[in-house]
């Protein structure tokens, strides 16, 4: 991952999308808001922080990306797998419960909210066409990363051995131990789950999201994925972690979006 900074707000990108410039893509942080790193530039509206200063916060992002509210579609995130297409029409709104959105119409921005889950990040240049996804255990157990391919592939007509995907900051294995019930519901859906369970000393397990999400993508044959190991739980000084931070904590923002050419 390669990290940006606009005037004092910093936001990573991937590299797999460096020779794709139109591809706008960017995870921002906690930093950049000159607030109090307690909330900092927190875009969730349900955690506790003032409406005036997370909308304030989405300004300041979207002014740093250069694109408009009018163009931003986002959604109510539920923990689930549902994959929603979304065009010009949905812009400015919420979506309801879905944990991930697709769109192959330029200039329309996709946006979720993450602490600890994983953003998922899919380009299919051949449509072109664009997903973005919010996937923690839950949404690994019910295969939210496959869901997402498929409904391209039956909307955009797309060759997952063309697609490029990229895994954004979640909390790592290293900071990820889970009870039997996580384990009994994400191991099925893996092909190597000793690479994504990991056993530990004490009878208990942690699971690697990023492993775990790039197996489903690597079913389907999608073979460019780029995986952004930043722990943001072992780095919650710069990412809102939900397990690092007991539960009480901000959302930061992922967005991708096909850019307009002018």
């Amino acid at each position: 991952m390669i990290r940006h900074l606009v005037g004092d707000v910093p936001y990573y990108g991937f590299e797999v999308f460096d020779q794709h410039p139109q591809v706008l893509n960017a995870v921002f942080t906690r930093l950049g808001s000159h607030r109090a790193a307690r909330w900092g530039l927190n875009v969730g509206h349900t955690v506790g922080d003032t409406p005036e200063a997370v909308e304030e916060n989405h300004r300041l992002i979207y002014q740093t990306l250069a694109v408009e509210g009018s163009q931003v579609v986002t959604a109510r995130q539920v923990h689930g797998n549902q994959v929603a297409l979304v065009d010009r029409r949905n812009c400015d709104s919420v979506v309801p419960d879905s944990d991930a959105l697709i769109t192959a119409e330029p200039g329309v921005a996709l946006m979720l909210r993450f602490a600890d889950c994983l953003p998922i990040f899919l380009y299919d240049p051949c449509a072109p066409a664009v997903g973005l996804g919010h996937a923690g255990w839950q949404g690994t157990a019910a295969e939210i990363a496959s869901r997402m391919v498929s409904a391209m592939i039956e909307t955009f007509g797309t060759d997952p051995t063309k697609l490029i995907a990229a895994l954004g900051p979640a909390v790592g294995p290293c900071c990820y131990e889970v009870g039997a019930e996580v384990v009994e519901a994400v191991g099925p859906t893996l092909s190597e789950r000793p690479k994504a369970i990991l056993a530990r000393g004490n009878g208990h397990h942690a699971v690697d999201l990023w492993e775990a999400n790039r197996q489903q993508l690597a079913a389907y044959g999608v073979t460019q994925i780029e995986v952004g190991r930043i722990c943001t739980a072992c780095h919650a000084d710069e990412f809102f972690s939900h397990r690092a931070e007991g539960g009480q904590t901000g959302r930061f923002a992922a967005l991708i979006a096909i850019q307009e050419t002018v």
